[in-house]
Order: structure tokens, then C-alpha cells, then sequence
């Protein structure tokens, strides 16, 4: 296995991250270091917060992670630090502009996301509310009806014959 110093580590990963913005094959070419030795370096410095492209093309279609990692990075800087910045990773501050606008968008439209579901639960409540009243009423009434239909049944008198009544008579008129 070979060992390399720090330093030239550090010049490798350098070479990969903005401005140069070397390609991974590119750069083992010209080193003699594998690529997959490459790509390890670059990982671990994402890991430790350096804003390097997730892949091997634009500046533009780094991403989310990056991108968030940038904005977080600028939020707090006036715009000439800000400015310095950009020239350091080789960006440019339309573009860190527009990720911060993204990341609130998203986040203020995952904020109405949940004031909807929770009106959608309110009126969801009612409604359940409204058919379980709905139901009692129903079976009350059903229950009553099923009530008078037992009273309303002619009575056999001992003898087993059947006595005629009227429906007058049934309903208890006199």
C-alpha cells in the first residue's frame, strides 16, 4: 500500500475542489493515484465540511447537501466577505442567492404543508362528529320504530282465534 504525505493530499484535494475544479480521471492521470483513492479524498473532505461538487460535473449541479452546506456557510457574511468567498470556491453569489431563496421556499412551503393537514383534520373531526350524531339519531329512531311495530301486533286471545281491529283502534284512538 502506499503512503502519501499530507501535503500532497491536501494539493490533490485542492485540485478537486472549486476553483480548479479537476475531474477525478484527470487528476489520477497526471498524480498516478487511483481513482477510487481520489474519490475517498474528496469524500472525507465533505465530510469535514470543505463545499466540493458531488460529482464530477458544473458547479451547478452540485448537490443538495453542497448547496446547503454553501448557504449555511454565507448566511452571516456581509457581501464583500461574501464576494471573497465566492472567488475562494469559484461560485458565484447569483447562485448562492438563488439556493438560499430555494432552501426557504422549502422550507416555508413545508410550513403551510402542515397548517393544511391540520385544517384538513379539523374538518375531518367535524364531519366524523356530525355522522356519529348522525347515526345516533337514526338508530333511535329505529329503535322507536321498531317499538311501535311490536305494539301494533294483534294480540291472540286465548283459543287461538284472531280478533279483528281496526287501524283506528291499533293507533289507540277510542
Amino acid at each position: 500500500m502506499i503512503r502519501y504525505s499530507q501535503e500532497f493530499k491536501e494539493s490533490a484535494i485542492r485540485k478537486m475542489l472549486p476553483p480548479e475544479n479537476r475531474s477525478i480521471s484527470e487528476l489520477a492521470e497526471e498524480t498516478g493515484v487511483t481513482k477510487t483513492t481520489l474519490r475517498k479524498w474528496k469524500k472525507e473532505a465533505q465530510v469535514v465540511g470543505a463545499a466540493a461538487p458531488g460529482n464530477e460535473e458544473r458547479i451547478s449541479r452540485w448537490n443538495g447537501e453542497d448547496r446547503l452546506q454553501i448557504v449555511l456557510e454565507t448566511y452571516g457574511l456581509n457581501e464583500s466577505e461574501r464576494n471573497e468567498y465566492c472567488r475562494a470556491k469559484g461560485l458565484y453569489p447569483e447562485d448562492i442567492e438563488a439556493w438560499r431563496n430555494a432552501c426557504l421556499k422549502a422550507t416555508v412551503g413545508q410550513a403551510s404543508g402542515d397548517d393544511k393537514s391540520q385544517q384538513e383534520a379539523r374538518v375531518s373531526k367535524k364531519k366524523c362528529q356530525y355522522l356519529e350524531k348522525e347515526l345516533r339519531r337514526k338508530e333511535k329512531a329505529l329503535a322507536e320504530a321498531a317499538a311501535l311495530l311490536v305494539l301494533r301486533k294483534k294480540p291472540r286471545r286465548s283459543g287461538g282465534t284472531k280478533t279483528k281491529r281496526t287501524n283506528d283502534q291499533c293507533l289507540g284512538s277510542p
